[in-house]
């Protein structure tokens, strides 16, 4: 009863503490440099293992909770497949390149010139076009989504990008020599998706087993509160450290880069949420396919910037805005669903 009270105090403050671990994130990467410049040794395909190891922190309980057979039965409900394909691949690109040539190329013009809105938009199309694939998970958990669900709307979607990622790419900024990082794509899939999944669905057979059901349910996974959310927060100090001297050098641009990445995060959750509920789907499917349109693939979407237009390019920039907004905007559209969970009440009944 303690630990709940803790816990549920902890979540209280929750906004306090991303604040505070943004701060000492950038903190640390202008006086402790020698930090994240060593973690950042650990990298492959531009896919951070530190970072990884977090999100397996995060995604791990939620992922214990995935009962294969319910994962084999959803076929039975494509509704929410349905609104997630539609939002992320027929709406979320196009939406996200309207928004970012408004403001690049007519709010902001005073500030951005034409040729740097031009690689500013090709950033925001990268993101755009890259649904999330690894943090949904984390979002699906803090809203109590189905897990079973969210496996498949991240599995199907890793499908999709397979396909539709270049062409809507090309399309969009009118690149002939855009080419998916096959290495980052599959890398990210193996280790936000599949490994876990295995991980947690083997750790919920064997306690299953051993102890039985009612203690896997009531006793085993209760163990696990709070470690989504502490993943979380050490996750924004590393992010915030390795890019602290990008902030620090441009915090003017980077503002004007996060408004209209911001304005499409909020506007796709709307959407895929709004949607769900029109369609008198559960909110355990709902609050997941707005969360996986809204949040982004960044591992991809910065692979492919560096590799089409290098490390040190305004590109590259806005990909990496793109992480540092996400965290803050989508612990937002977090407490949101949370709080209009009664919203969906009739469809559960």
């Amino acid at each position: 009863m303690e630990e709940n009270k803790a816990i549920n105090s902890f979540q209280r403050y929750l906004s306090i503490w991303v604040v505070l671990c943004m701060a000492g994130g950038i903190l640390i990467g202008k006086f402790l440099p020698a930090i994240p410049q060593f973690l950042n040794q650990f990298e492959y395909a531009n896919v951070s293992i530190p970072i990884a190891i977090l999100i397996w922190v995060m995604i791990y309980p939620m992922m214990m909770k995935v009962d294969f057979h319910s994962v084999k039965n959803n076929s039975k409900n494509p509704s929410g497949l349905i609104v997630t394909w539609v939002t992320n691949w027929l709406i979320k690109p196009f939406t996200m390149y309207a928004i970012a040539s408004v403001f690049f190329y007519v709010i902001f013009k005073l500030w951005i010139p034409a040729e740097l809105a031009k690689e500013y938009l090709a950033g925001a199309v990268l993101l755009g076009a890259a649904p999330c694939t690894a943090m949904v998970f984390v979002w699906s958990s803090l809203t109590k989504g189905n897990p079973a669900y969210t496996v498949v709307q991240v599995a199907t979607n890793d499908l999709i990008i397979l396909i539709a990622f270049v062409p809507i790419v090309s399309l969009l900024l009118g690149m002939s020599n855009v080419s998916v990082p096959f290495d980052t794509l599959f890398l990210s899939i193996i280790l936000f998706v599949v490994i876990p999944l295995v991980g947690g669905i083997l750790t919920r057979y064997i306690v299953t087993k051993q102890k039985g059901k009612n203690y896997f349910e009531n006793v085993f996974t209760k163990k696990f509160y709070g470690i989504t959310t502490i993943g979380l927060l050490l996750t924004l100090i590393l992010l915030f450290s390795f890019q602290g001297n990008v902030i620090l050098s441009n915090p003017f641009h980077i503002v004007l880069i996060a408004v209209p990445l911001i304005i499409q995060t909020i506007l796709i959750f709307f959407i895929a949420y709004l949607a769900s509920y029109l369609l008198k789907l559960p909110h355990d499917i709902a609050s997941p396919a707005g969360m996986i349109g809204a949040s982004n693939f960044f591992e991809l979407a910065v692979a492919v910037s560096i590799s089409l237009l290098g490390m040190s390019s305004p590109a590259t920039l806005a990909t990496i805005v793109g992480v540092l907004v996400e965290v803050p905007v989508m612990l937002l559209l977090v407490k949101i669903a949370n709080n209009t969970k009664g919203w969906f009440d009739k469809n559960e009944r």
